[in-house]
């Protein structure tokens, strides 16, 4: 009797970007894992090589129409730092207003049409919609909440074109919020029950011993600029990024492997922030999760939904504490001057850490690039993650393996276009 067999998913929704999973297995025990990123290399950081410092802002935007902030937001902070000149005070709280904006509309994307139809047994959203048609539509009014945000500070909800290098071409007045305000006190509403309904989804029992990467900040939950630590020890600058971290070619996948030197795989995103920052919460957020038995430390990858959801919960309050406490700035942008220097920044973007470095001249032209995004830094843990969980379910029927597999994958919201449409399971028992 032959024992092989192959499965072959050609397209999996819900995810961004393509690649394809391959697991061998053989007497029950597993083999193999390789998470493949088919999608071509896109050739960011050379398009950016010979370019004027100020286009940096616009030019990674169009890395990802999902977080184009955090592209953003990390240009920026890295030339700013090239460059000698930290913003703060007003335009860095309208920044981070802006962050909050890319956070809402990222997660309730993730929480609502990508991954909670996994938990309920839906192939799509719109399927789940048919029986859930309430639940599906107060995701999409958080979305189109936190595109609100994104489009009155940033110009458009896609690729914001209103951020530049010092600050933003246009900031708003004080009277102009009064009608955005109202939108996100219903967001809010909408992001507390948004925590609770998560909360009752079926999860499996799984954990594992995470090193988990985020920015810590000692005044506020991370998202603009920290140091970058761990669970584990880790805490260093963004300056000292590239001694601490290394990415690797791997000969089946088009993406860099990332991994801590010396010590592997991490985690990096909801979960590693929550875990390492949770004291940072708004008191609001806290309550809310220790209201669904959310302890201050989670190791189930499954449960990152909920923690997304009390991320979102936090970005709706956090929108409105800074809308409150709004001033106009009395200029758009603070001046600066290109020097011969090299510029650091780490930032959160809502799938976790995002690090840009730039080498400018004295004129302000781009001498060289380099950006690692998140979910090329998880790459590595999904992997780790996936010969866990199918050493447990190893005898499941392969349908059902499959859509465990493509569910564990999905608990990282996987950007792949961003770490170079997925996925394609190979599945082979010998």
């Amino acid at each position: 009797m032959n024992n092989n067999r192959n499965i072959i998913i050609d397209y999996l929704a819900r995810v961004e970007g393509e690649g394809s999973l391959f697991i061998k297995m053989k007497d029950d025990l597993v083999q193999d894992v390789e998470l493949k990123i088919i999608e071509p290399p896109r050739f960011f950081e050379a398009l950016l090589r010979g370019r004027a410092f100020g286009d940096a802002p616009d030019i990674t935007a169009r890395i990802c129409g999902i977080c184009p902030v955090a592209y953003q937001m990390s240009a920026v902070h890295a030339m700013e730092d090239a460059c000698g000149v930290r913003v703060e005070g007003r335009l860095r709280a309208l920044r981070r207003l802006l962050y909050c904006g890319e956070w809402i509309e990222s997660h309730t994307l993730h929480i609502y049409m990508l991954h909670s139809p996994d938990f309920l047994g839906y192939s799509s959203v719109w399927q789940m919609a048919q029986d859930y048609p309430d639940v599906v539509q107060r995701g999409l009014q958080m979305k189109k909440a936190g595109n609100a945000i994104i489009e009155f500070l940033g110009g458009r909800a896609v690729h914001p074109v209103n951020v530049k290098v010092g600050g933003f071409y246009k900031v708003p007045m004080q009277q102009e919020f009064v009608s955005l305000a109202e939108q996100l006190r219903r967001g809010r509403d909408n992001a507390l029950e948004t925590v609770r309904w998560v909360a009752q989804l079926p999860f499996p029992d799984f954990q594992q011993d995470y090193e988990f990467v985020a920015l810590g900040h000692p005044d506020e939950y991370p998202m603009n600029e920290g140091r970058v630590i761990s669970n584990k020890g880790l805490d260093i600058t963004a300056r000292e990024y590239d001694d601490h971290f290394i990415e690797e070619q791997v000969p089946y996948s088009n993406a860099l492997h990332s991994r801590l030197k010396g010590r592997g795989a991490y985690m990096t995103g909801p979960l590693a922030r929550y875990n390492l920052n949770f004291n940072r919460l708004s008191s609001l957020a806290r309550e809310a999760a220790r209201s669904v038995d959310m302890d201050a430390t989670c190791r189930n990858p499954f449960k990152s939904i909920i923690v997304r959801s009390i991320e979102v919960l936090y970005a709706f309050d956090e929108a409105l504490r800074l809308i409150e406490q709004y001033e106009m700035p009395e200029q758009s942008c603070v001046s600066l001057q290109p020097r011969n220097a090299t510029g650091y920044a780490c930032t959160e973007a809502p799938r976790g850490l995002l690090y840009h470095r730039y080498t400018i001249d004295e004129h302000g032209i781009i001498r060289d690039a380099r950006i690692v995004p998140p979910t090329s830094q998880n790459q590595k843990m999904i992997e780790q993650d996936l010969r866990g969980y199918v050493a447990r379910i190893i005898q499941l029927p392969d349908d059902e393996l499959t859509w465990k597999c493509e569910q564990a994958i999905r608990n990282y919201d996987p950007c792949i276009s961003c770490a170079t449409h997925f996925l394609r399971v190979h599945i082979e028992r010998a």
